[in-house]
C-alpha cells in the first residue's frame, strides 16, 4: 500500500516538473518560478525526513502555491506592460505633436524666405532699371566703387548695349574684373 501514495507522488512530482518547465519557457522570470519550486519541493522532502518536526505538505498544496505565486507575477507583470503602454501612447502622443508643429513652423520659415527673395529680387530689378536710366558715365563712378561681384549681378541684369556703354566708361581693371565675374558666373553649370 504504501508504492501506491509513492507512485502518485512521483507522477505528481513528474507532473509538477513539466509545468515548471513549461512555464519557465514561457516567461523571463522562469529562473524565479523555478526557484520557488524548489523551495516547496525541499519543504516537503524536509517535512517528509523529519515528521515530528514539521506538518506533511501534501505535493497539490506545494504545486497550488507555486501556480498562485507564479499568477501574482503574471499578473504584476502585465500591469507593468500596460502602464508601459500608455506611457509609450502618451509619448507617441506627444512627439506627433511636435511633429506637426515642426511642419508648420518649417511652412512659415519657408514663406517668409519666399517672401524674402520676391523682395530681395523686386529690389535689384529695380536698381537694375534706376542704373540703365542713368547716362553710362556716372553709373560707371558708381558701379567703380561697388564690390566687384555686386556690380556684376546688377550689370548682367542691364541691357546688354547699356552695359557695354557702362563698362566702355569705366576704368580697364575694374571693367575686366567685371566681365570676368560675370562670365564666370555659370562656368560650374554642367552642359551636358
Amino acid at each position: 500500500m504504501s508504492s501506491s501514495p509513492q507512485r502518485a507522488g512521483a507522477v505528481a512530482i513528474i507532473a509538477f516538473c513539466f509545468l515548471g518547465s513549461g512555464a519557465m519557457r514561457l516567461t523571463e522570470h522562469g529562473s524565479a518560478f523555478a526557484e520557488g519550486i524548489s523551495e516547496a519541493l525541499e519543504a516537503r522532502n524536509n517535512a517528509h525526513a523529519a515528521p515530528e518536526a514539521a506538518e506533511p505538505v501534501e505535493e497539490a498544496d506545494v504545486l497550488l502555491s507555486a501556480i498562485r505565486d507564479r499568477e501574482k507575477q503574471l499578473e504584476t507583470e502585465a500591469d507593468n506592460l500596460s502602464t508601459r503602454a500608455q506611457e509609450l501612447s502618451v509619448a507617441e502622443k506627444k512627439l506627433e505633436e511636435q511633429l506637426t508643429a515642426f511642419r508648420k513652423a518649417q511652412e512659415q520659415l519657408e514663406n517668409t524666405l519666399a517672401m524674402a527673395d520676391g523682395a530681395a529680387e523686386r529690389d535689384i530689378a529695380q536698381m537694375t532699371t534706376v542704373y540703365e536710366a542713368m547716362k553710362p558715365e556716372e553709373a560707371a563712378r558708381i558701379f567703380e566703387r561697388m564690390e566687384i561681384s555686386f556690380a556684376a549681378g546688377i550689370m548682367s541684369r542691364m541691357r546688354p548695349e547699356i552695359t557695354a556703354d557702362v563698362l566702355t566708361a569705366m576704368e580697364p581693371d575694374t571693367a575686366y574684373a567685371v566681365t570676368l565675374t560675370i562670365a564666370s558666373r555659370n562656368s560650374g553649370v554642367p552642359t551636358e
